[in-house]
């Protein structure tokens, strides 16, 4: 579906000005979550307005991101479900940590987002959270905590996701008493931004969940077959690699089949948000409950086109009229017909390299 986002053959809204009779065609999208960086603009913006707008509370925010040693991702990369238990695991030790420094249990509000990619686009397991600087204790009170030790945090962090390995019988005990007493375990935790308004939490927000990869970073040696890929900071580093090496890492980063990337809890829960809203409800203990959220109602699509690429799809360029859709355009043969009128090309003007089979190369390369 990547692959035909703005394919002309995959059909188009036909759109003309009822003043001056100017037409237009308008390609229709993948809306492919993560994987295509056109459209998942369109959920960054439309995600990031409701997150400010709808669910975030009036408080201090923090991001707190959690790492894993590279020794143990070779679990995460093979067994996708043990990402679920290991956003559960943060959240334990982030829990562990408030009930430490306040000396009672509290529920804060966390908003959690799965990567599973790095700079390099390479398989890189960890969690991005937006928590409340602080929760609610059973009475209701909400006690801020603006004092996070990463150390202290990361120690938790780690303690609980050793174990969790030991009774899945993935880890021994005897490696995971020793990865606890080397100096440098590979856990890690970041807490250092933080998010006055809602605003900024809005855009740490929109950050946690960005796409894989940019484009803008990414250039093509066409004679050698070689893709270059920009990263760190200002794009300054580059990696060279091959063609079929680019596909490999990118397809490993497409989320299994109804997998949750972005997951609520606490404050932010669905279940403890629906149960807020009744009046007649009083004070809830500590309970975090994971759930999905409503999907919220879609922006219109001529809405979010002028938010995120500042342009105005129906506004007629000629007379600066309003622009009406007449058509959406599906069949393939009125499509192909349109199409071949109006000289239209997709991606490039020359058809792609003839496909040499496998046994034909083979065949080559021994005869050479």
């Amino acid at each position: 579906r990547y692959l035909d986002c703005g394919n002309p053959r995959c059909g188009f809204a036909r759109i003309r000005c009822p003043d001056c009779g100017e037409e237009r065609l308008l390609m229709f999208s993948c809306r492919t979550r993560g994987f295509c960086p056109s459209c998942h603009a369109k959920r960054l913006e439309e995600w990031g307005e409701w997150m400010r707008e709808e669910l975030l509370l009036d408080v201090l925010h923090r991001q707190v991101v959690f790492v894993i040693p590279r020794m143990l991702r070779i679990f995460f990369k093979y067994n996708r479900r043990l990402l679920g238990s290991l956003c559960r695991l943060a959240l334990r030790s982030l829990t562990r940590y408030f009930a430490f420094v306040s000396g009672s249990e509290l529920m804060p509000g966390v908003i959690a987002v799965i990567q599973t990619f790095g700079d390099r686009i390479n398989f890189h397991p960890h969690l991005h959270f937006l928590v409340t600087e602080g929760g609610v204790d059973e009475a209701g009170v909400f006690h801020k905590v603006a004092r996070f030790d990463d150390s202290r945090l990361a120690e938790f962090f780690a303690r609980e996701v050793l174990a969790d390995l030991v009774r899945k019988e993935l880890l021994s005990p005897a490696w995971a008493e020793r990865i606890l007493s080397w100096r440098h375990t590979g856990f890690n935790v970041h807490s250092r931004v933080r998010a006055r308004t809602r605003k900024e939490a809005e855009r740490v927000g929109k950050y946690m969940i960005r796409p894989l990869l940019s484009l803008q970073r990414l250039s093509l040696d066409e004679k050698q077959g070689r893709l270059c890929y920009q990263y760190g900071k200002e794009a300054r580093e580059v990696e060279w690699m091959d063609y079929l090496e680019f596909i490999a890492r990118v397809t490993s980063h497409i989320p299994d089949k109804s997998q949750v990337t972005v997951r609520y809890y606490g404050l932010y829960a669905n279940a403890h948000r629906g149960k807020m809203k009744k009046a007649s409800l009083g004070p809830l203990a500590l309970q975090m409950k994971e759930e999905e959220l409503r999907r919220p109602p879609s922006k219109g699509w001529t809405e979010m086109i002028r938010k995120v690429y500042e342009v105005d799809p129906m506004i007629c360029p000629q007379c600066g009229g309003k622009m009406k859709i007449i058509a959406f355009l599906t069949d393939y043969a009125l499509v192909d017909k349109i199409i071949n009128h109006l000289k239209l090309t997709f991606v490039a003007d020359r058809p792609p390299p003839p496909h040499i089979a496998y046994q034909e190369v083979l065949m080559a390369a021994e005869a050479s």
